[in-house]
């Protein structure tokens, strides 16, 4: 960042900058600043500290002091590159970034260890939310819509550490997810049809495999005359549909109260004549709930599991079905009578693929049978004819 001012952009060295910052983040304290008025505020503040800026490095500085104050701070060139998806902080020294083909590491921006943890604080309370010794940790997303997760010190004793998931800017369609390599063309048809006839799925894989991504894709397929309820802990599905309607937990404030959880939305939810009722991540005792729902006449409903295959789904439900007091036998019924396909997406090669799609039936001693489907670069498993009569699938498989 050093370099003579008034070079090229970014030439501005950042001891310089700092002061005009400050200045900028004293007049905002005091309501002089709005973020329409930055650039003003800056020209007049580097005035007053002696920096002489061209329009150029004008430019540049408005930009800094606009994610220094409003945004991701040193961070938000990283988060706007194209194509990235994860930005992660092991302390001050070590960044990585993922652009779609895996983690790399990159340049840290960030000086020290008091201006990662005060980018973290900041970012926590423009969530509303609390990060300091008492909650030393946060999830939650950020008015721009990114997901934002941070640890302090001495819970991370390297150092505080960030792990900002950027949302895709535009939500992918299931062609352009096939056209990119994310599931074999072939299975588009098949998986219109099972949007189109109300079947009841997971998406199951495992963290950062792409669920998100996948089901929002899937929830673009919902005819634009459904009204579709989503339940989220922390906001992150994005379908291109007209007629969504968002319901997002709340974590219990400084007091320990006010809290919402999942399974309160699930049953709110349930009263908004949902025409499709997702749950974003299935991962505690909502799940009963959302079992309950699909076994009630809400046919079509959806969410997304963490499982390390298809065939572990039923095991994983098991022990959610636990936390909310539900035993083995319970929720076996329940998935058997409510829950008809499973989705699974891993990560590989730094490519997000969908690579089985399986069926769910009762066996004949009680428990839940998986059976493959469909599964990338193999023929047709036991499934598909149990999934073609319920999509009315005519002609061979796919």
């Amino acid at each position: 960042m050093g370099g003579p001012v008034g070079g090229p952009v970014g030439a501005v060295p950042a001891d310089r900058l700092r002061p005009v910052v400050e200045r900028v983040r004293a007049r905002l304290a005091v309501g002089d600043v709005r973020p329409e008025t930055v650039g003003a505020a800056v020209r007049r503040a580097a005035a007053e500290s002696g920096l002489l800026l061209s329009r150029t490095d004008t430019e540049v500085v408005v930009g800094r002091v606009r994610a220094e104050l409003w945004g991701l701070g040193p961070l938000q060139a990283l988060v706007e590159a194209a194509g990235v998806t994860d930005v992660l902080v092991n302390g001050p020294g070590e960044v990585w970034v993922d652009a779609g083909s895996g983690l790399r590491r990159v340049p840290s921006p960030l000086a020290d260890e008091a201006q990662v943890r005060a980018l973290a604080v900041r970012l926590a309370a423009g969530a509303g939310r609390r990060l300091d010794e008492a909650v030393p940790h946060v999830d939650a997303r950020l008015p721009g819509g990114v997901r934002l997760h941070a640890v302090l010190p001495p819970v991370s004793p390297a150092g505080t550490l960030l792990s900002l998931r950027v949302m895709a800017r535009t939500p992918f369609s299931l062609e352009q997810l096939a056209a990119g390599g994310g599931l074999p063309r072939a299975w588009l048809p098949v998986l219109a049809r099972i949007v189109r006839h109300r079947v009841a799925y997971l998406v199951s894989g495992g963290t950062g495999a792409g669920k998100t991504t996948f089901l929002a894709a899937l929830l673009g397929l919902v005819p634009p005359d459904e009204r579709i309820v989503l339940v989220e802990d922390v906001g992150e599905l994005q379908p291109e549909h007209p007629h969504v309607v968002r319901l997002e937990a709340r974590h219990e404030n400084v007091e320990g109260r006010g809290a919402v959880t999942l399974d309160d939305l699930v049953r709110q939810a349930l009263r908004m004549r949902p025409d499709r009722l997702v749950v974003g991540e299935c991962r505690g005792p909502e799940v009963r709930d959302l079992l309950v729902a699909l076994n009630t006449g809400h046919s079509g409903g959806c969410g997304t599991v963490h499982a390390n295959a298809a065939a572990d789904v039923p095991a994983r439900l098991e022990a959610l079905g636990a936390l909310a007091g539900l035993g083995p036998e319970a929720v076996r019924a329940q998935v058997g009578a409510g829950l008809e396909v499973v989705l699974h997406v891993r990560r590989r090669d730094g490519r997000r693929e969908l690579v089985e799609v399986a069926v769910l039936r009762a066996g004949s001693d009680g428990r839940v049978v998986v059976e493959p489907a469909l599964t990338a670069g193999a023929a047709p498993g036991p499934g598909w004819s149990r999934l073609a009569g319920r999509i009315a699938w005519e002609g061979p498989p796919p």
